[in-house]
């Protein structure tokens, strides 16, 4: 393989790399434009060793596998991802530009491998994914955030069901619910609730404080 074609695809997998990541760099996502345009060049060069090692030593074995280095790439970037994942109560962020981060690797991949077209549609495609589907989740309903819910309220029958029927009435779907006795007749009552997009945190905190038995609201992400 001649400088120029390394070069080439170094180049292009720099760029390809570097168009996902300006994309999550304008969604505030820790892992941005650096991140990604590193991770896909940084395939592109393990790639093109593989295959210049496979080039070099091609004629003293019949055992060498061009694919055996580049694989690693996958475990590799795997602990890259699982630093962008955090887990708070029952939300999990950062699993979208973990998986954005595994698939900038696999187009570098495919771009030191010299497969253009593979590399250029599937970057296409994951910008498709990363701008236009959240942007249909919202439409059609789905998506949401989980928060941890926690009320005080008077103990009394009913009360936990004006709660839930509050919620309910905003499509606000209950994960979990505890609830443990007070003094001074009091529940402290502790929900794991998914609010959709179409409904904010002030809508539903709003909802719970019209109920008469409910003394204080809290919320956590």
């Amino acid at each position: 393989m001649s400088y120029s074609e390394m070069a080439i695809r170094m180049f292009l997998s720099t760029v390809l790399g570097g168009i996902i990541g300006i994309e999550r760099e304008g969604a505030n996502k820790a892992a941005g434009f650096r991140t990604h345009t590193l991770i896909s060049a940084g395939s592109a060069l393990i790639m093109l060793v593989s295959i210049s090692m496979f080039e070099i030593f091609k004629t003293q074995t019949d055992s060498m596998d061009p694919a055996r280095i580049a694989a690693q790439v996958v475990s590799g970037v795997g602990i890259l991802c699982a630093g962008t994942i955090m887990t708070s109560g029952a939300s999990v962020k950062g699993l979208t530009t973990a998986a954005s981060m595994w698939m900038t690797a696999a187009i570098g991949l495919a771009t030191g491998a010299g497969l253009y077209f593979l590399a250029v549609s599937s970057t296409l495609i994951t910008l498709i994914v990363l701008v236009f589907f959240a942007r249909v989740e919202k439409l059609i309903g789905i998506g949401g955030h989980i928060y941890e819910l926690k009320l005080i309220l008077k103990d009394e029958p009913g009360e936990i069901g004006m709660v839930t029927t509050a919620l309910g009435k905003k499509n606000i779907s209950i994960r979990n619910i505890e609830f443990e006795k007070e003094e001074d007749e009091q529940l402290t009552l502790s929900l794991f609730v998914k609010i959709p997009p179409s409904v904010t945190v002030d809508d539903m905190i709003s909802a719970l404080k019209e109920i008469s038995g409910v003394y204080e609201v809290k919320l956590r992400k």
